[in-house]
């Protein structure tokens, strides 16, 4: 069961928040390639930069706490689906807290 760790975390955020889509009607799934392109770039260079510190021994995952499945650079699905999963939860929060205070969104113009 300790394999399903970091999975575990990612569905509990996507619990948290993914609600808000339909709950809300916040709208960033229908918007999804206006989210996808402002997440790529950032998640690019987090990828790059994770590849790097495995590769220079400064931080690793634990194999026991992953699916097992990894990708490029021996990074585990988990941190690729971590870098799309949270920034998506995270303008999904943004998105409701201005859909539910309408005066924030147009105080700050967002």
């Amino acid at each position: 069961m300790l394999k399903f760790s970091y999975m575990a975390m990612l569905l509990f955020v996507i619990c948290g928040s993914f609600w808000l889509e339909i709950v809300l009607k916040v709208g960033v799934l229908r918007r999804i390639k206006r989210a996808a392109l402002s997440i790529a770039p950032v998640s690019l260079l987090f990828l790059i930069w994770d590849a790097y510190a495995i590769k220079q021994g400064h931080w690793f995952f634990d194999r026991k706490q992953t699916l097992g499945i990894y990708g490029p650079f021996d990074i585990p699905l988990e941190e690729f689906l971590f870098f799309t999963i949270i920034p998506l939860a995270a303008l999904m929060t943004i998105e409701a807290v201005t859909t539910v205070n309408k005066h924030w969104k147009q105080r700050y113009d967002i």
